[in-house]
């Protein structure tokens, strides 16, 4: 029997070089989904939510695929902190970040070819050190983090702003929580070492 081909539901560059720690054959499609919160909608519940919307968008085009669907969302304080798209914004939430605590929460949705889901909800929590207006200049000059929740990147220079990561899966934090994904991939007959 053939393999079912895996589909990432994903347009991130992000995600899909997580996958392809797996080193299995893949495509991406980017789902075209509202990605906005439902009035009083929890940080966890928003990212479960659109990483099955995002998964079903993409099975409903591609029917007989495994398809993978993720979504992070980023809270401070109750506040929901997205992706800041230009560098004024990067400052301001990397400013509102000094010192505080953010909590990440990274849904995972895999639909089987047989339309059945598999889900698993990650949570991470960053503790940023204080942050002076100079040293988050520097670090806005030297990493390009406009397309990341929270204005940094984990996997770079950004580790230079945390005091501490809790998390049970640090791929999570990048977009993609491989520990579980590759245990549901596992559960569903997919051969990985």
């Amino acid at each position: 029997m053939t393999p079912p081909e895996i589909v990432l539901a994903s347009g991130s560059r992000h995600r899909a070089d997580l996958l392809r720690r797996l080193r299995l054959p893949f495509r991406s499609h980017s789902p075209d989904i509202d990605e906005s919160p439902h009035p009083g909608e929890p940080p966890d519940a928003l990212a479960r939510r659109l990483s099955e919307a995002k998964a079903r968008a993409v099975a409903r085009l591609l029917p007989g695929h495994l398809v993978i669907g993720s979504d992070q969302v980023a809270a401070c304080e109750g506040r929901l902190v997205g992706k800041p798209g230009d560098r004024d914004t990067a400052r301001a939430q990397l400013c509102a970040s000094s010192g505080r605590t953010l909590s990440f929460h990274t849904g995972l949705c895999v639909l089987a070819p047989d339309g059945s889901a598999h889900h698993h909800l990650d949570l991470t929590r960053v503790r940023f050190r204080p942050l002076d207006t100079a040293g988050i200049e520097r670090y806005l000059d030297a990493e390009d983090v406009l397309d990341c929740a929270g204005s940094f990147r984990v996997e770079g220079l950004g580790i230079s702003l945390f005091e501490a990561v809790e998390t049970s899966d640090p791929t999570a934090l990048v977009g993609l929580p491989m520990i579980a994904l590759a245990d549901i991939l596992r559960g569903l007959g997919v051969t990985l070492p």
